[in-house]
């Protein structure tokens, strides 16, 4: 069986190539350092393929979390000294209580929404490393466990603080333990939208704010207080998040007319998925409510199926949606609106 691990960054390269290249001496290193450790893990990521779980494991597993912090005390060596584990209390670090709690949060959101008991939904422990690297401007999944930057303060910023951040990564985990969507080409870009998904809707459930309420966006807040943008990403409106003079212009497109044919960055996964990422948004918008409810349900059952090729392209996944849209709630409403959706961001969709 294929691997279908990844290692996931949160910052897409082509921000961390901007720093690489920046004019200033001190964002330059900071940027040259975090793609070199980027690579160093990419080379180390988890190589094995996650067994399914037993029915037997899934039903004894527990309906709470079992975390671990880790702390990288600004080294690469992972996971680190452990920090915090249940039962603890609250350190006096902040970056600690703030990936414990967003653990936490995830753990109870895919709970109690969709039953899911940890991210192999047989309880895995949820382990995360804080303080990773000097200044490293990215959190990720590397197959096994979630890692976090401190950023550098000026550029890039709390990453442990966004819980939809959290969620992205965990859910690069769950993914990768339904089977897995190969990390290229539009494989790789739904892998990448379905984190930005399930990381809005994390957020959104903690809020409890219906779709109309919600912001939309992944990563606000882990912008440094200088640069002109609002977050990394915006599934409501893909091209917009940010326009900076050091970081360029906010490359998503929201339709197939301005898919983005490169070589970079595994064929655009950070860049592409803001096409399903909007018509995920065209969805929810159109079924109002809490967008976990129906939207959500709709793509947590079309990846969690067992039925989901690993290789499955937008046109594939489109007509998966749809098909469970009408497996869910009948002809009606969601079937139309999952229909409707993949047609206005133009993706032929025969379902």
């Amino acid at each position: 069986m294929e691997n279908h691990a990844c290692f996931c960054t949160i910052v897409p390269p082509h921000m961390v190539d901007a720093l690489a290249q920046a004019d200033d001496p001190e964002l330059r290193e900071i940027g040259l350092q975090t793609r070199e450790l980027s690579h160093q893990q990419r080379q180390q990521r988890v190589q094995a393929t996650p067994a399914a779980p037993t029915v037997a494991a899934m039903e004894a597993a527990s309906d709470r979390p079992d975390r671990t912090i880790f702390d990288a005390r600004q080294g690469s060596d992972l996971p680190g000294s452990r920090i915090r584990g249940e039962q603890d209390p609250p350190t006096a670090d902040p970056a600690d209580n703030q990936a414990y709690d967003g653990l936490g949060a995830t753990f109870t959101f895919y709970y109690e929404v969709f039953q899911r008991r940890s991210i192999d939904n047989a309880g895995l422990p949820l382990n995360a490393t804080v303080h990773y690297g000097q200044k490293f401007n990215n959190a990720f999944w590397n197959g096994e466990q979630m890692v976090f930057g401190d950023g550098d303060g000026r550029i890039l910023q709390n990453f442990p603080k966004c819980l939809d951040v959290i969620t992205h990564e965990i859910t690069h985990g769950i993914t990768q333990y339904s089977g897995g969507l190969d990390y290229e080409g539009q494989s790789g870009a739904l892998n990448e939208s379905i984190s930005d998904v399930f990381g809005s809707l994390s957020k959104q459930y903690s809020l409890r704010q219906t779709a109309e309420q919600a912001d939309w966006l992944i990563g606000a807040g882990v912008l440094g207080p200088g640069i002109k943008g609002v977050a990394l990403r915006s599934m409501k409106a893909p091209g917009t998040a940010y326009n900076d003079p050091l970081l360029g212009k906010d490359p998503q497109p929201a339709v197939m007319a301005h898919y983005v044919n490169t070589e970079s960055d595994h064929e655009g996964v950070h860049i592409n998925s803001g096409i399903p990422n909007y018509a995920f948004y065209l969805v929810a918008d159109a079924l109002g409510g809490f967008a976990w409810e129906k939207a959500g349900r709709i793509w947590y059952q079309t990846l969690t199926s067992g039925s989901l090729p690993s290789n499955a392209d937008f046109a594939t996944f489109a007509h998966a949606t749809t098909e469970c849209a009408h497996s869910l709630f009948g002809a009606g409403a969601e079937e139309d609106a999952v229909r409707k959706a993949w047609a206005q961001v133009g993706v032929n969709n025969n379902g």
